[in-house]
């Protein structure tokens, strides 16, 4: 019963995004010295929440307008083609450390509304 609320179904996929975000940074990170490498993100979650709204309506269950709350772990090239190095690799560690530390932040965050509605749920049962 409790699984299917919608929070707690945004929470867990704001941490599968913040997951797979990570793994994308720290590809990045271990291909900076790769010849031809291209650095790769995925898009932001707030524009994945937003392809999901068709007509200004947000779908919130499965039967909705053609709902799907599976999170997008494809990688898009981030690299901007003029801020290439010599060899022809496009990552910038400053960038990727500083993308490290917003992917911590969505997780933190996607921790911090999981323990929040667990504590309201516990409160209405009367567990708190």
């Amino acid at each position: 019963m409790f699984e299917k609320l919608e929070i707690l179904q945004m929470a867990s996929a704001m941490a599968t995004h913040a997951s797979a975000r990570q793994n994308a940074v720290a590809q990045n990170i271990a291909n900076a010295d790769t010849p031809g490498y291209a650095a790769r993100d995925l898009p932001s979650f707030d524009s994945l929440c937003q392809s999901e709204s068709v007509d200004g309506m947000r779908a919130t269950r499965a039967g909705h307008i053609g709902a799907d709350h599976t999170v997008s772990t494809s990688y898009e090239v981030a690299a901007d083609p003029n801020a290439t190095s010599p060899d022809g690799n496009s990552v910038s560690l400053e960038d990727e450390m500083v993308k490290s530390v917003e992917v911590k932040r969505q997780h933190d965050l996607a921790l911090a509304i999981y323990r929040s509605s667990l504590t309201v749920l516990r409160t209405s049962l009367g567990r708190s």
